[in-house]
């Protein structure tokens, strides 16, 4: 067919059986919500999420880029979690916030997105059950790990049950262009990942750090002598003009979520569990620690220590594990290293992200 009326038309006729499709899929889904609700089961698996985005990348044969099929199938999972079970989701917000975009990838559009003042506020909330899980910022490939994230783990028995790679594009948000601007505003660890275009375009203005991103576009809505260093979505959502993209110093950028939730998922054979260490005080305490992984053969893949509040110069330590803590070796590990520690606790295993989620996946499910 080469005449666009009679391409359209056909078209027109695949739309017809894809909706058919569709309502038939999401009568199963509704049958499969009902199961689950009487046997306990949670609505949000992530061992399966894992599986289904795998099996439709390999049945994916193209024109469309896997990355578009797999934004395609997040978001019919997310209207299937709202024909099972509404889920709620907690995050550092306001709306707009860079925690705001990464639980819309990962999640899609059709859940409940409830923002937080803090990131301990969204493990207060998943604590507390009012949220069903929560989205929180774990590292950054520019800065490191999220200081904020590690505090409220050691304050919140929360268990992690999934994580998501996220891209982040820094975006110069003002009203009227950067002249005249006095201010530069935006959350510490996002002023950091933006030194350099900061020193190149606004050298004069006094920086501003807020309690999130999000909350710098606000006030650069209200006052245009404000440039807020922001996402795309904020920028939209309080009608206020990108002026510049992309202006973090390193390309590339991407931050790593971790989800909160109940569940533990199954092994997958590609997972991750990350712990929480205070080891005992003494010489050499941390090397005994760490050869129990090395001893085991499991690759540690991050590893940050954040101050403990148990006496000064003692640590904490948090750790990222290539393993899941059922898989035997993982298993000897934890009770080795456990020995040796004062305070030692699995935070979560769960499967690793494979692909980081990119901009153009959160326009997909808009």
């Amino acid at each position: 067919m080469t005449n666009l009326s009679e391409l359209r038309a056909r078209i027109d006729e695949l739309d017809e059986r894809l909706i058919a499709l569709l309502s038939e899929r999401a009568a199963v889904v509704e049958a499969v919500g009902t199961a689950k609700r009487a046997d306990g089961g949670p609505i949000y698996a992530p061992d399966r999420e894992k599986r289904v985005l795998a099996r439709v990348r390999g049945l994916n044969h193209g024109p469309l880029p896997d990355r578009t099929v797999e934004a395609i199938w997040r978001e019919l999972m997310s209207g299937s979690f709202a024909l099972e079970q509404p889920l709620s989701i907690a995050f550092l917000g306001p709306e707009g916030s860079f925690s705001h975009g990464a639980a819309r990838r990962h999640f899609g559009a059709s859940v409940e997105f409830c923002p937080c003042r803090s990131i301990a506020d969204v493990f207060r909330d998943v604590a507390s059950r009012t949220c069903h899980y929560g989205m929180v910022p774990w590292e950054n490939s520019i800065i490191g790990g999220i200081t904020d994230t590690h505090d409220a783990f050691t304050e919140f028995d929360v268990p992690v049950c999934a994580e998501s790679m996220i891209e982040v594009k820094q975006c110069a948000i003002c009203s009227n262009g950067l002249d005249g601007i006095t201010h530069i505003a935006s959350k510490p660890q996002i002023l950091d990942q933006c030194r350099a275009w900061i020193r190149a375009h606004l050298p004069e203005a006094e920086v501003v750090a807020t309690t999130s991103s999000a909350h710098a576009v606000q006030r650069a809505a209200e006052d245009p002598g404000i440039c807020a260093i922001g996402s795309k979505l904020a920028a939209a959502i309080y009608g206020v003009t990108v002026q510049a993209e992309g202006i973090e110093d390193r390309p590339g950028n991407s931050t790593r979520f971790l989800i909160l939730g109940e569940q533990q998922p199954e092994p997958t054979g590609a997972d991750r569990t990350s712990l929480l260490f205070v080891t005992a005080h003494h010489p050499g305490a941390l090397v005994d620690v760490l050869a129990c992984f090395r001893d085991n053969g499991i690759n540690l893949s991050h590893i940050d220590k954040r101050p403990s509040s148990a006496g000064n110069w003692e640590y904490t330590f948090f750790a990222d594990a290539d393993a899941h803590r059922d898989d035997p070796p993982m298993a000897k590990v934890i009770e080795a290293a456990a020995s040796l520690c004062s305070r030692f606790r699995v935070l979560g295993s769960y499967p690793q992200a494979v692909d980081v989620l990119q901009e153009s996946d959160t326009h997909a499910q808009q």
